[in-house]
């Protein structure tokens, strides 16, 4: 996925998953809180996403899936 999505609150602050495309700290100092990890699984063989509180929310065979299943859908 190749789009980048900012949000603004009436104060002016930004909010948006991570992206590359677009140089964030040319708008100011960034404050970064995860809203996933994303980590190999030895014992299933698949990469999971996990909330911050550590729950699986999504699995798949590929880390590039994971990246594009959390873009999509966080």
């Amino acid at each position: 996925m190749n789009t980048a999505i900012l949000t603004f609150t009436p104060s002016g602050a930004a909010s948006c998953l991570y992206t590359e495309l677009i140089d964030l700290a040319t708008i100011g100092p960034l404050e970064i809180i995860r809203a996933s990890n994303i980590e190999f699984n030895n014992q299933t063989r698949s990469w999971e996403v996990k909330n911050p509180q550590g729950r699986v929310i999504h699995l798949a065979r590929s880390r590039t899936a994971c990246l594009e299943w959390e873009q999509e859908n966080l």
